[in-house]
C-alpha cells in the first residue's frame, strides 16, 4: 500500500500527553534532559530574516531551520497517532498489548513535539494543519501501513538533516530522537510482517549496514501529502 501518493491540533485525553502540555518550559526541558541554556543557543540562532516576505510557514535557515523542520514532522506524527487511538476501531483493531504499545508510541511522539515547541520557544513554528483522509483509521491494514510509511521517513529525515547541524548540542539532542523514531519503525514493521525490522528498502545491508537517508527537500515533498500547511524551506542548510 502506498502512503505518501496524494498530495486543529485536537488535545489528547490521556494523563501523560497532560502532563506534557501543562508543563512550564523550564520544566519540561529539564524533564527532556535538555539545560536552559540550550534555549538561550535556540534563541541566539534565530533567523533575522523577515518572514513576512516568505509565503507559507517559514523554517528558519541554520539551525533553528532544522529544528523547526524537525519540529515539523514531529507535528505529522503526533497528530496521526492521536487520530490513531481516539478512533473507535482502535479498540477492535489491535490487541490489548498492541494498544498499550501503540498508545506509548503517541505519547513519545507527542513528548518530541512539545520538546521541539518549547526549546524553540518564540522562534518555533506554528501548529500546522493537516489532512489524513488518504488513510482510513477504522482498518488496521491501513493505520500500520501509514505507521510504517511516516516512521521511516522520519527516521531518514533526522539522518538525513544530522549532518547539517552545527551545534553538538542539537545534534545530540537529534541522536536521542531518532533512535526512539527508529524503534517505533522496527516495531511496526514487524506488525505488518514479522523480521522485516531490517529491511534492505531501510538499511543498506549489502554495503556498510546504516540506515538511509533523505534530504530535507525530499521529506517535504513526501509529507506535503498530509501536511496543508504550507511550509517554505528556502533557507534550510544544504551542506
Amino acid at each position: 500500500m502506498e502512503i505518501f501518493t496524494k498530495k486543529s491540533d485536537q488535545l489528547i485525553a490521556s494523563p501523560e500527553a497532560g502532563q506534557s502540555q501543562g508543563m512550564q518550559r523550564r520544566q519540561f526541558l529539564r524533564y527532556a534532559g535538555v539545560g536552559t541554556a540550550a534555549v538561550g543557543l535556540f534563541a541566539a540562532e534565530a533567523c533575522k530574516k523577515d518572514r513576512n516576505n516568505y509565503k507559507g510557514v517559514y523554517l528558519g535557515s541554520g539551525d533553528v531551520g532544522i529544528l523547526n523542520y524537525a519540529y515539523a514532522l514531529e507535528q505529522l506524527e503526533a497528530q496521526f497517532y492521536i487520530n490513531v487511538v481516539s478512533n473507535s476501531a482502535f479498540a477492535t483493531q489491535f490487541s490489548a498489548d498492541e494498544q498499550l504499545l501503540i498508545t506509548e508510541v503517541r505519547n513519545h511522539e507527542v513528548l518530541h513535539r512539545e520538546f521541539f515547541k518549547a526549546a524553540l520557544a518564540g522562534n518555533a513554528i506554528p501548529s500546522l494543519n493537516f489532512n489524513f483522509s488518504a488513510i482510513n483509521f477504522g482498518t488496521r491494514a491501513s493505520v500500520l501501513a501509514a505507521a510504517k510509511a511516516f516512521e521511516d521517513l522520519g527516521v531518514s529525515a533526522y539522518n538525513g538533516a544530522g549532518y547539517l547541524i552545527q551545534n553538538p548540542t542539537y545534534l545530540v539532542l537529534a541522536g536521542k530522537i531518532v533512535s526512539v523514531e527508529a524503534r517505533h519503525a522496527a516495531y511496526f514493521r514487524d506488525l505488518i510482517s514479522p523480521n522485516t525490522f531490517v529491511g534492505q528498502d531501510v538499511v543498506n545491508v549489502s554495503q556498510n549496514g546504516l540506515e538511509y537517508d533523505k534530504t530535507p527537500q525530499y521529506v517535504l515533498g513526501m509529507a506535503s501529502a498530509y501536511i496543508t500547511t504550507p511550509i517554505n524551506a528556502d533557507d534550510l542548510p544544504t551542506s
